[in-house]
């Protein structure tokens, strides 16, 4: 399994960007898929989440009601809508893969694939 992280850039705050996560092989459609991201010299962490039919979310309580994760299981891909961006937004964004994902799950350690990651800078 391969995850291609996309769509990173730089954009002023207060801006928006969408990521994408294109996922390899046929199982796309059972896999729990989650966002998270490191900054500088800082710990990875939960960003989003979302179950494999994508009726179920959840949500970092830093990006809550500015992002918006969803997935395209046609497209084996996974999205990160980030709105109202702010400064301290700024890291490597992962995606990231689970198998059996029937619930959304924030923890790094139920995951079983990542991506490489795609680098957001949020200016001020």
């Amino acid at each position: 399994v391969q995850l291609q992280a996309s769509g990173g850039g730089l954009v002023q705050a207060g801006g928006s960007l969408r990521l994408s996560c294109a996922v390899s092989g046929r199982t796309f459609s059972s896999y729990g898929m989650g966002w998270f991201r490191q900054a500088p010299g800082k710990e990875r962490e939960f960003v989003a989440a979302i179950n494999w039919s994508g009726t179920g979310t959840y949500y970092g309580d830093s990006v809550k009601g500015r992002f918006t994760i969803s997935r395209d299981n046609a497209k084996n891909t996974v999205y990160l809508q980030m709105n109202s961006l702010k400064p301290e937004d700024t890291a490597v964004y992962y995606c990231a893969a689970k198998q059996w994902g029937t619930r959304p799950d924030m923890r790094i350690i139920a995951y079983d694939y990542w991506g490489q990651g795609t680098l957001v800078t949020v200016s001020s």
